[in-house]
């Protein structure tokens, strides 16, 4: 193990029930997580992100497999040892107690002298930009000020990692964009390991510094958020991250033919054979048609989402195809509906997906 990492998963299985009850959680999970890093654990609900986080804070013991911390086997340690903290979905605070005691309530239960509680609560409170709520009662907080004290007082004993569950799921629309710059924030000024599970893959791709997809309890793909979109491994990915148009193709010797044997030039190093590829809307361009056009299509319906139009646009052979339309760079509104048109793609923006 590398002396960066903070937190390895070592073929991690996580099994509930047995014979024909028995369910994998987790299923043979390798994985390393580096010091200071924002960390994402992202797939859909019941893929085994929640258990694996829950068994790096020591709630779930593995059925098999190994979890290390800084490169010491904490496997069998229960929480209270483990010098990690968790931020669930639910706030949990204790609604009798001001702002200032649930901070500091871990701390007076650890024995923590009153004058060190009182300095650490004040800095906690500092780091969550809560100083003047400190005497008020979390039913007096909105939901966002309440995910703060929340994570004051994970952050008040000073982990060395911190667990974030799903944290900004019960926020709205502009208070969850405000907390992913908060936490994305905290986590630079202070230099320690977050790792925070989420089936957003926007908010897995605005925050993290590394992503994990997940999906039936199996790692898919770990890498950077650009890695992770634009060169997803297999359709999973591809479709899980972000809008992705699939095409059926036949590759030989970094070309692709699809319907109407149309070539279309991918990576020189794409797995030969018959494979799904990937293009973003984005990256779809509608051009006159012509020879200049690599496809020709009719437009559907314009679908308009303030900054650009997603225009579905019909193939000859049936197939459908999602262009993302900014009329300001087009100089125009987006083709009417029926219109023939021409496309093509951006320059190495089809990918060849794995089976």
């Amino acid at each position: 193990m590398a002396i960066e990492d903070a937190i390895e998963a070592r073929s991690a299985r996580k099994v509930y029930g047995s014979g024909p009850k028995e369910v994998v959680a987790l299923d043979d999970v390798s994985i390393a997580i580096r010091k200071g890093e924002f960390f994402t654990l992202l797939g859909p609900s019941g893929c085994g992100k929640t258990t694996l986080l829950r068994m790096i804070a020591g709630f779930e013991t593995p059925t098999a497999g190994q979890i290390l911390l800084n490169g010491r086997d904490i496997t069998e340690e229960p929480p209270n040892r483990r010098p990690v903290n968790t931020v669930f979905q639910s706030y949990a605070l204790f609604p009798h107690l001001t702002v200032r005691e649930n901070v500091g309530f871990g701390l007076v239960m650890r024995g923590r002298p009153s004058a060190e509680v009182t300095q650490t609560v004040d800095r906690a409170l500092s780091l969550v930009r809560l100083e003047e709520m400190a005497d008020r009662k979390p039913q007096q907080l909105s939901g966002g000020q309440q995910q703060r004290v929340a994570l004051a007082r994970a952050l008040a004993p000073s982990p060395e990692v911190l667990l974030l569950d799903e944290p900004l799921s019960a926020l709205d629309l502009k208070l969850r964009k405000e907390m992913q710059s908060e936490l994305k924030r905290l986590q630079l000024e202070l230099g320690i390991t977050f790792i925070f599970v989420t089936h957003d893959q926007e908010e897995a791709l605005t925050m993290s510094d590394r992503i994990a997809v997940m999906s039936a309890g199996r790692l898919l793909q770990v890498g950077s958020p650009r890695e992770i979109y634009n060169h997803p491994v297999n359709r999973f990915v591809a479709d899980f991250i972000g809008e992705t148009n699939f095409l059926p193709g036949e590759v030989r010797g970094g070309v692709a033919k699809i319907a109407g044997g149309v070539a279309i030039p991918v990576d020189a190093a794409a797995p030969e054979g018959r494979h799904t590829l990937a293009v973003r809307p984005e990256h779809v361009r509608i051009v006159p048609a012509g020879p200049d056009a690599l496809l020709t299509a009719t437009v559907g319906e314009a679908v308009y989402f303030g900054t650009d139009s997603h225009v579905h646009l019909r193939l000859a052979d049936g197939a459908g195809l999602v262009a993302r339309y900014q009329a300001e760079a087009a100089g125009g509104d987006a083709p009417p509906v029926g219109t023939e048109v021409g496309v093509t793609f951006a320059p190495g923006a089809v990918q060849v997906l794995e089976d």
